[in-house]
Formats: structure tokens, sequence, C-alpha cells
């Protein structure tokens, strides 16, 4: 087993030796929480650790950019990635082992197989993005089968991701539960975001717009106004305060991801904007439930 002692955390780069070592024989009945990420780690992903830690004896931390979801002309290439830094961040955040494999560990072969999302992925992200659910379930798959986490933790920003994997989950009868974890924001509201640093200083100035605009979105659907009249709202504010051009701006039925219908106690307002080098996503997800109003965006 490899060590990185400078962090005193535990490094593992081969899945072999990550399931021997996670086996159920060498648990011995502890509990593991899995935390997924692509490095280049923000207190999104501490947020994350921070409840995997409350819950499970041992937490485990995936470091893996995976070319798998990346369209051609995504930023693959560009994405941020700093080792050091992670692993001090992970270290000091109580992660236990972090697993950091090679393109080439996780994908020795192609045998042509493919694990389809199915109407969830067509709206939102995956409406411009063809293929990337595709990829975010073959990887989501394997490390589940790899590291055979109880809970495996996921943060709200990627809401249709999380959508998605939680259908999955369900469907396919895999074992780890998935936990929802509050979106964690910076003090003017700008959503955490490994690529916030590909901001130019005029477009950070901007971005907080884009959370603004939510919660006036959330604002008019507290009052009763319609799906399409609070989507043009929204899309009207960015535009009006910020240079990035509007991928999309929607509001739908939540995790089902459809129109908006009068039974439906659960919504989600999403947006995507598209800044010189950076793809920004954020969404408010909205419920009555009891008679209360209630919001997902309380963490900041």
């Amino acid at each position: 087993m490899k060590i990185d002692k400078l962090h005193a955390v535990r490094v593992i780069e081969t899945i072999e030796e990550l399931q021997q070592l996670l086996s159920r024989n060498e648990r011995k009945g502890a509990t593991v929480g899995f935390v997924p990420t692509m490095g280049f780690l923000h207190e999104g992903h501490l947020s994350l650790v921070k409840h995997a830690k409350e819950q499970n004896d041992i937490v485990v931390m995936s470091i893996f950019v995976n070319p798998a979801q990346f369209g051609p002309g995504e930023d693959f290439e560009s994405y941020p990635r700093d080792r050091e830094r992670d692993l001090k961040l992970a270290a000091e955040g109580g992660v236990d082992i972090v697993f950091m494999p090679a393109v080439q560990e996780m994908y020795p072969a192609e045998g042509g197989i493919r694990i389809l999302p199915g109407p969830q992925a067509d709206v939102l992200c995956g409406a411009s993005r063809p293929g990337h659910f595709d990829g975010v379930l073959k990887v989501v798959l394997k490390l589940f089968n790899i590291v055979d986490p109880d809970r495996s933790y996921f943060g709200m920003k990627d809401a249709q991701q999380l959508a998605i994997i939680e259908t999955f989950v369900r469907d396919f009868n895999l074992k780890t539960v998935i936990i929802r974890v509050p979106i964690v924001r910076e003090k003017d509201g700008l959503a955490k975001s490994s690529r916030n640093v590909n901001l130019t200083e005029v477009e950070r100035k901007e971005a907080p717009i884009i959370h603004q605009a939510l919660q006036k979105g959330e604002k008019l659907h507290t009052e009763g106004r319609a799906p399409n009249q609070i989507e043009h709202e929204v899309m009207n504010f960015i535009t009006a305060n910020s240079s990035g051009k509007i991928d999309y701006v929607k509001m739908l039925s939540y995790p089902e991801l459809q129109e908006v219908t009068n039974d439906r106690t659960e919504v989600i307002l999403a947006v995507a904007v598209q800044f010189s080098k950076a793809r920004l996503i954020d969404n408010i997800i909205m419920s009555t439930k009891d008679g209360s109003y209630v919001s997902n965006d309380d963490e900041q």
C-alpha cells in the first residue's frame, strides 16, 4: 500500500489494493462513507467529508478526472488539478483513504458496453452535453463496485447528476445509500466550484448574479407565479447583469426532472451560464411540506 507520509493520509492508486483494504472481512463491521470527486478540492467537497465523518467509521475519497463524461471540445485537459493541495485538504478534513487512480487503471480496455440514463438526462445539462451522463454513470458504477460504500455523498449543486444517480441506485438495487448534501457558497452567494478559478476578474464579480437570480425566482415561486414566467424573469435578470451566455434557465419537478404539474410538491429551478472559460451551474430546490415552504438553499 502506498502511503503519503507528508500528509498522513493513505493514498492508493490501484483497484486491487483498495478492494483488498476495504473488503468486508477487513472492515470487521466498520462502515464506509464515500466521497467521489474530480479533485481541486474546495469547501463544498469538505462539507461532503464532514457529513461522511459524522455518519461512518471510515471515509474514502476518490480523486479522478473522468474522461468518459467530457465531450469533444470540453475542458478535460484544462480541468484544474493539484495533487499536493488536494491531499493536504483531504487529510485536514479527516479523510482516511484517498483513491487516485490513473485513467489506464480505471479504463484499461473498452468493451463497448454502455450505461444509458433515462429521460432525466435529456434536459438541463444533458440537453447540451450528449453522452455526459453516460460517462457519469459509468464511472459511478465502477467506483461503487470498487469501494463498496455503505453511504455515498453528493452535493446538491449538481442536482441533475444527483437525481440520475439516485434513480440508478434505486432501479439497479445498488447497495450504497445516497446522501444529499446542501450547496456550499461563497459569502457573495456564488456556489463553490472547482471551475470558479477559470473566471476572469470581471466575471468573478458578475458570477454572484446567478444566485441572486435564483433567489428572485424562488420569491416569484412563493408568490404563485407560473414556471414559464419565473424562467423568463430569471433569464432577463442574468442577461441584464452579467456578460455570461445563458445555456438554460429551467423549472422542473424534482427528482423526476419533468414538466411541473399542480400536484408536484418539490421543484427545481436550475441555471447554467457560460462565461469565457467556465460554465457555471446552480439551482434551488423548493418544496411545500405540511403547509410550510422550504428550500435547499440553506448552507453557506
